[in-house]
């Protein structure tokens, strides 16, 4: 008896050392900054600035992001949901090369180290053995999606169902098996790059979509700031302290709930493909946008339940329709980014090409030595255009080419024209019932209005 005595504290000591020496493994969790009185009311009087989305913009550039001045605003704002109940997931999209990860690392520069989660590769279960709070409000940055494939599954359950569980068997002290359920809860926001939309459809349809300026400008523009960077003439000490500002900024957000008065006037065009998915990123951005102006908006008390929450304006919704503009009109669109850029500017080269351009024929071989495409992808995008309808074939033959000419010359505009008109329609009709507030919609999208009751009262007499 001795001995089993000796033994088990032996043991017991094994397992303690064993405990601490796992939880010395572990990275420590950067903690929460604590800000000073100056530090706070500086970070409050540029959350009540006006045009404070205007003025964030301006901060994401000076802070050292060239160009891409909508795509910054809508990644720093899909960031900042973190802090919701429900929060927005980015998708970061173009070719290699095109400021997919240094767009998202820039931008993730303005969040708080304790809120954000930077992953190169990550093994299949390695989500599972968070901590059961570890990823809660998180920011979750993958810097290319094709690291991270064995953990999509369960990636697309923390984004929809904001938790995941997985059950498994561990061995007790005494060596007998016993079953495990790990659990770990979100929400999170989760920010990736890739270069293939298709291949991760499935996650792309819970994100905003992000689709990289690859223009002559942009190159000219990053190019310019790199000679600058190399030559010394960038202040770096300065972006260093607007990025601890904003960072300020973020952490004095505080979770609160919003309402939009205005969402049973929001639309879709009806060319979006999946609405009622994007319908529900539409919502959550205009929210976001409200939220982010919670320093400015008025904080309102529901009557029966005490909830207290702020609304959003006619500003939050006409700046989300903004912002969205060519995310909607991408998920409006039949072709994939590459594709519409190529067809875009095939158009383009063949009505400089010639002013009759409806009439312009041309070959895969010309067309390839102007754009200095590889053969494999002017295929490709030849192929998808011949068979959605957009270009045909005239004449010609596998041997010695093909020769094609364009269907639709005006598709993009169309569409673009179609979206703009029904923005404006909706938010006319916002501006209606705002300056009118006894006009309600009817559920075929017409008004009426309401009539006073009190008006209407007869004295009986009685």
């Amino acid at each position: 008896s001795e001995t089993s005595a000796v033994v088990n504290n032996l043991i017991t000591a094994l397992e303690n050392y064993r405990s601490e020496r796992l939880e010395s493994m572990k990275p420590k969790q950067p903690e929460k900054r604590t800000l000073s009185e100056a530090e706070r009311k500086a970070a409050i009087t540029f959350l009540k600035s006006p045009n404070l989305l205007g003025r964030t913009k301006q901060v994401i550039a000076d802070s050292g992001l060239i160009g891409e001045e909508n795509n910054s605003l809508i990644a720093y704002l899909a960031y900042t949901s973190r802090k919701r109940h429900t929060p927005l997931h980015l998708m970061c999209l173009g070719a290699s090369g095109t400021g997919k990860t240094w767009l998202q690392e820039k931008v993730s520069e303005l969040m708080p180290e304790e809120d954000k989660l930077e992953i190169t590769s990550l093994s299949s279960n390695a989500f599972y053995y968070f901590g059961r709070e570890e990823l809660k409000h998180k920011l979750l940055l993958i810097e290319d999606l094709d690291g991270a494939e064995s953990v999509l599954y369960p990636l697309r359950e923390l984004q929809s169902k904001r938790k995941i569980s997985k059950t498994v068997t561990l061995k007790d002290n005494k060596g007998n098996l016993k079953t495990v359920t790990l659990n770990v809860e979100g929400p999170v926001c989760v920010s990736g790059c890739t270069t293939r939309e298709q291949l991760y459809e499935d996650n792309a349809n819970r994100c905003i979509l992000l689709y990289m300026d690859n223009s002559i400008e942009q190159d000219k523009k990053i190019m310019e700031y790199q000679r600058k960077l190399s030559a010394g003439q960038v202040d770096e000490s300065r972006q260093h302290k607007l990025k601890e500002q904003v960072k300020n900024v973020q952490r004095i957000l505080k979770p609160i709930t919003v309402k939009n008065p205005y969402a049973t006037f929001l639309q879709l065009p009806e060319e979006v493909f999946k609405p009622r998915r994007t319908m529900l990123l539409l919502l959550l951005f205009t929210e976001t946008i409200t939220y982010y102006h919670q320093y400015q908006r008025t904080l309102k008390t529901d009557t029966d339940t005490g909830e207290q929450y702020i609304e959003s304006t006619l500003e939050d919704v006409e700046a989300a329709f903004t912002l969205l503009e060519t995310t909607l009109l991408k998920k409006s669109d039949e072709l994939n980014d590459a594709c519409r850029s190529f067809f875009e500017k095939l158009k383009g080269y063949l009505k400089e090409k010639d002013t009759e351009s409806e009439n312009v024929s041309f070959y895969s071989k010309e067309i390839r030595s102007a754009f200095r495409l590889t053969p494999s992808s002017i295929g490709r995008y030849l192929y998808e255009l011949e068979r959605m309808g957009y270009i045909k074939i005239t004449r010609g033959n596998r041997y010695k080419g093909f020769e094609y000419k364009v269907q639709r010359w005006n598709d993009l505009e169309s569409l673009q024209q179609s979206s703009r008109m029904l923005v404006s329609c909706i938010l006319e009709n916002i501006k209606s019932v705002s300056r009118n507030p006894t006009v309600s919609q009817r559920p075929d999208g017409l008004f009426k209005v309401q009539k006073d009751s009190r008006k209407e009262a007869v004295t009986q007499g009685k």
